[in-house]
């Protein structure tokens, strides 16, 4: 599957909520779920090229709704795309069958996604900073940001059930927090970079001295402390 549709490279600015409204009744839900059958894999396919099989799925919601759609498959563990929260899709050799019993499945994986995004947007309103202003990180306390990142990394591993490849998505959203207070991707890709650094694996949660060297490695970086 090319670049551009793979949710581990999305940004927030990708997959915000506000930017990208997104709304589906049952009856459209049923319209969507005809849509997409006719584009599925049969099983024999399915096995043989596996994700790749999947591709017309994803562009399809894609170009229908944005780039934020081509995480509805990102399932738990290793699925189709390793690490997600996805948990209505396993991956293509168990969840593709016939074409009407597996379109509705696409359909909820990508509800599932979307609810998990505006879950996040939540998370971050309640968490944001004190001040609507640019932020400056000399005037925010440490704490605010320990708080959010021990926050995050917790809903994180929690919703991922912290299997195969977590912390990727955990990372990522590490990432998006800081985009959503307005510091620029390539300082916040470096800021969470620093402060995970290769301290979460895959199929552990991170215990609370892990989480809390990390939010506090997080904090510094946001702070500019070396």
């Amino acid at each position: 599957m090319v670049t551009e549709l793979r949710a581990h490279t999305l940004t927030w600015a990708e997959v915000d909520p506000s930017r990208h409204p997104f709304e589906l009744d049952e009856g459209e839900a049923r319209e969507l779920a005809g849509l997409v059958a006719p584009l599925l894999p049969s099983p024999e396919a399915a096995d043989e090229y596996r994700g790749r099989s999947l591709a017309p799925v994803t562009e399809f919601l894609v170009d229908r709704y944005g780039r934020w759609a081509c995480g509805w498959n990102w399932s738990v563990g290793e699925g189709d795309t390793d690490g997600g929260i996805v948990g209505e899709w396993c991956c293509t050799s168990h969840s593709v069958s016939t074409a009407d019993a597996t379109a509705p499945l696409v359909v909820a994986a990508l509800l599932e996604w979307r609810d998990w995004l505006e879950d996040l947007t939540e998370r971050f309103a309640a968490l944001a900073l004190p001040s609507s202003s640019a932020v400056s990180s000399a005037s925010v306390d440490p704490w605010h940001w320990e708080r959010a990142c021990t926050r995050l990394v917790t809903a994180v591993a929690d919703r991922t059930q912290a299997e195969s490849g977590w912390y990727g998505h955990c990372e990522q959203v590490l990432g998006w927090f800081l985009a959503y207070n307005g510091i620029d991707e390539e300082r916040a890709k470096e800021i969470v970079e620093g402060a995970v650094g290769g301290r979460f694996g895959s199929w552990i949660a991170p215990d609370v001295p892990v989480i809390d060297a990390v939010s506090s490695r997080f904090a510094r970086g946001v702070g500019g402390i070396r």
